[in-house]
């Protein structure tokens, strides 16, 4: 009986790609590890196993795994401004469109990654990165929100705790979607209307 000698094929060549495809490509595979296994399977050795890559290039890119949980809150920010621009370019200017517009991308950002970004949120919990991350997440979505909405007052002010209530709000909503306890229709709709009560009471001319 002779013997039939079956060839391997060749391993396949690691693409060489410029920093920044690579670094998109290194991120898009970090959310798969997490959509796929969860945030605690997600090391760096991991990572580069996956990605196809050598320890040393993701380490260049992240260094540490806070620094590549951090880079993909970043990326969900980014993404979550990207959405939010282009449908303020294709809406009306009145406080009903540019309500609807934050409600609409809040809500649909996290219910597009509803299983995996709240494992990164988790992981990078009191870590110096995550404060201040949060902070300037937290920051620039009140100056767009502020800078949208105040035309809309009699004075063009809206007081700084209204703002902050108005993303407490949309976090909650958001997450009670993600979890079933209301559809994603609801989520939008209260906070449309927190948004819209926000607005009309700071144009209320002040009793004091």
């Amino acid at each position: 009986m002779s013997s039939v000698t079956v060839s391997k094929p060749p391993p396949v060549p690691r693409q060489r790609l410029l920093r920044g495809d690579r670094h998109r490509q290194l991120i898009e595979v970090a959310w798969r590890v997490v959509r796929e296994d969860g945030t605690e399977a997600l090391t760096l050795g991991r990572l580069a196993e996956q990605a196809g890559v050598t320890k040393p290039v993701v380490y260049d890119h992240f260094e540490t795994r806070s620094g590549l949980l951090a880079a993909l809150f970043r990326d969900y920010d980014a993404r979550q401004t990207a959405l939010m621009d282009e449908a303020l370019e294709a809406s009306r200017p009145t406080l009903k469109d540019r309500a609807g517009v934050i409600a609409s991308c809040y809500v649909d950002c996290v219910l597009a990654q509803a299983r995996e970004f709240p494992g990164v949120v988790a992981a990078l919990a009191g870590s110096p990165e995550m404060d201040k991350i949060k902070r300037d997440f937290e920051a620039t979505f009140i100056a767009k929100c502020r800078s949208l909405l105040s035309p809309f007052t009699g004075n063009g002010v809206i007081a700084p705790a209204g703002l902050w209530a108005m993303i407490g709000a949309a976090e909650s909503l958001s997450y009670a979607a993600a979890n079933g306890d209301i559809t994603p229709t609801q989520a939008q709709g209260e906070l449309v209307e927190t948004i819209t009560a926000m607005v009309e009471r700071a144009s209320r001319p002040s009793l004091g």
